[in-house]
């Protein structure tokens, strides 16, 4: 996948955040306190956030969360009235990023991917799988495509799957041309993902991982032999955007977000605990930094307080959090 000015943006980014190991504590301690969170309605990057939120509130920040909309979050980023967004999930959001990145005003810096693993696509249960629908391409079949009723379960109208989807049935990809889509909600489709699967009924739906689904239901993901989700059969990446003005203006904390990285079986653990189980998200955050002293170690190396001390001490003793 080709990322416009990716380049500029890498190079922005890592000439920040090489400052703060030269900076001195007296010009650490002038880094705004303010961080401007984006938050959309969606369980993993709402417990991701609230993880960073608390890392930067522990080191002396006052982070700040909005929930908004993907399309109303690049235009206020572009308009300065946010600082980052940890949910840039491509290529489902491909057209909103690039037109971010072009031209000769470029006013975001990538910081990169921060969920390995991640991935778009059919879904089946597995006693769907096991019959023999493997790949996207048996969605042609009539007798498969019957015995699925022709319909396929999504989520929202407007979001990127339902684009993905609506413009598969349009271009009659996989056969899809005479399909249905129940595009409802995440709650709605899995209601009727958990209805089928407890009757052992056929069903197919548009899958996503991270996500609690992935732990809850035994489901596996068809091929995407056409790459109708996306480069590499629909694997994706969830990445990073901070406005160039925080990132100059506040380059410690800057440092910390880049190096936020998860697995997708971390993601879908969070998302469980706060979706699923219905906790809140800060304390899932904190029991997932608990269990995994190490990974939270890592996200701090280089980092420091708004005070200019080092920040692993700091939120260890802070959160309780057990030698990594």
């Amino acid at each position: 996948m080709k990322l416009p000015n990716r380049s500029m943006t890498l190079a922005l980014a890592g000439s920040l955040l090489a400052v703060p190991l030269a900076w001195s504590t007296a010009a650490q301690a002038e880094e705004s306190a303010e961080v401007r969170f984006s938050v959309p309605a969606w369980p993993g990057v709402t417990v991701k956030t609230a993880l960073a939120a608390t890392l930067l509130e522990t080191l002396g920040y006052e982070p700040q969360q909005q929930e908004l909309g993907s399309t109303i979050t690049y235009e206020a980023l572009q308009q300065n009235e946010l600082d980052v967004f940890l949910a840039a999930w491509l290529p489902a959001q491909q057209g909103m990023y690039d037109s971010s990145f072009e031209g000769d005003d470029v006013r975001l810096v990538d910081l990169g991917n921060n969920v390995d693993g991640a991935r778009l696509g059919f879904a089946v249960p597995t006693y769907v799988y096991d019959a023999g629908v493997t790949s996207a391409e048996d969605l042609a079949d009539d007798e498969i495509a019957e015995k699925l009723d022709r319909t396929i379960y999504s989520i929202e109208v407007g979001s990127g799957m339902s684009d993905t989807l609506n413009e598969g049935v349009e271009n009659d990809t996989y056969g899809l041309g005479d399909w249905n889509l129940s595009e409802t909600s995440t709650p709605g489709m899995l209601s009727a993902v958990d209805a089928a699967i407890n009757r052992e009924e056929w069903i197919i739906f548009a899958g996503w991982t991270p996500h609690w689904m992935n732990i809850e239901y035994d489901v596996k993901y068809l091929d995407d032999t056409q790459d109708m989700w996306g480069p590499g059969g629909g694997r994706s990446d969830v990445r990073t955007l901070v406005t160039t003005e925080f990132a100059e203006a506040s380059p410690n904390a800057t440092r910390l977000l880049d190096q936020l990285e998860f697995s997708a079986d971390d993601q879908s653990a969070m998302i469980r605990g706060f979706s699923y189980e219905e906790r809140d998200p800060e304390v899932v955050a904190v029991d997932w930094m608990r269990a995994h002293p190490a990974k939270v170690k890592a996200f701090l190396e280089g980092v420091t307080t708004r005070e200019g001390d080092p920040a692993w001490p700091v939120v260890q003793q802070a959160l309780e959090i057990p030698d990594a």
